[in-house]
C-alpha cells in the first residue's frame, strides 16, 4: 500500500475548508490530490531513442576514434572492419545506448525532470478533466460542480468547472487559487495550499452562485487522494 500524501489531520482540514466555502454558495467543490498524473513512459522511450541516434551520429562523425577505442577494449582483435561488421558495430552501439538510457530513466525523478513542462501540463490537465467527467460533471442540479485537482510530483494544479460555472466565470478568475495551490505545493505545504485555494474558489462561486435557502449538498466534501 502506498504512503498517504496527506495526513488524516490534513484531510480533515481540507474537508472542513470545503464545507466552509460551500456555506455561501450553491457551487459544489470537489478536491483531488494525487502523487502524479502520468508515468511518462513514452517520454523515456523518446529520450532513449534520441540518445541512440546521437550515438550513431557520433560514430559516423568520429569513426577512427571508435575503432581505436574498440581495438583497445578488444586487445587488438578489432582493426579493419568489413561493411557488414561496421553495421553490426553501429547496431550494437545504438542498442546499448538505447537500453542503457531506458534503464537509467526508470528512475522516476530523472524521468520527470527530463519531461518538458508543457507535456506535464497537458497530462495533468487531461487527467483532471477525466476525473471531473467521472466524478463531478452533470452531477449537480444547477451544473455547479467544480474540481480542484493537484498533482504533487509535477507541482501543477488544475481547476475544472461544470457548464454553468464555465459560462459565467472566465478562466483567468481562478488565477489566485491556482497560485496559492502551486506555491504551497512547491514548498511542501500541500494542505495549506488546498485550504487557501478552496477559500479563493468559494469567494468566486459565492459571487455568481449564492446559496439558496433550500440548497442541499450534492457532492462529497472529503478530499479524495489517489
Amino acid at each position: 500500500m502506498s504512503k498517504a500524501i496527506l495526513s488524516e489531520a490534513d484531510h480533515l482540514r481540507v474537508s472542513e475548508a470545503v464545507r466552509a466555502a460551500e456555506q455561501g454558495t450553491a457551487g459544489e467543490i470537489v478536491t483531488i490530490v494525487t502523487e502524479r498524473s502520468d508515468r511518462y513512459q513514452d517520454v523515456a522511450l523518446w529520450w532513449s531513442a534520441l540518445f541512440a541516434l546521437l550515438a550513431l551520429a557520433a560514430l559516423a562523425a568520429f569513426p577512427e576514434f571508435y575503432l581505436l577505442y574498440f581495438g583497445w577494449v578488444s586487445g587488438g582483435w578489432i582493426s579493419d572492419l568489413t561493411l557488414a561488421e561496421g553495421f553490426e558495430l553501429a547496431l550494437a552501439v545504438a542498442g546499448l545506448k538505447f537500453v542503457g538510457s531506458r534503464l537509467i530513466l526508470q528512475w522516476m525523478p530523472l524521468r520527470l525532470w527530463m519531461t518538458p513542462r508543457f507535456i506535464k501540463a497537458q497530462r495533468v490537465q487531461g487527467r483532471a478533466i477525466r476525473y471531473f467527467k467521472v466524478g463531478a460533471e452533470r452531477r449537480t442540479v444547477g451544473r455547479t460542480g467544480i474540481l480542484l485537482y493537484l498533482s504533487t510530483d509535477e507541482h501543477l494544479a488544475e481547476i475544472v468547472a461544470d457548464e454553468a460555472i464555465h459560462k459565467l466565470v472566465p478562466q483567468e478568475r481562478w488565477g489566485e487559487a491556482m497560485a496559492a495551490l502551486v506555491t504551497s505545493a512547491k514548498d511542501g505545504r500541500l494542505a495549506d495550499g488546498m485550504v487557501a485555494a478552496i477559500g479563493a474558489v468559494g469567494v468566486i462561486l459565492a459571487e455568481h452562485f449564492p446559496r439558496a435557502a433550500d440548497d442541499v449538498n450534492e457532492l462529497p466534501d472529503r478530499l479524495i487522494e489517489l
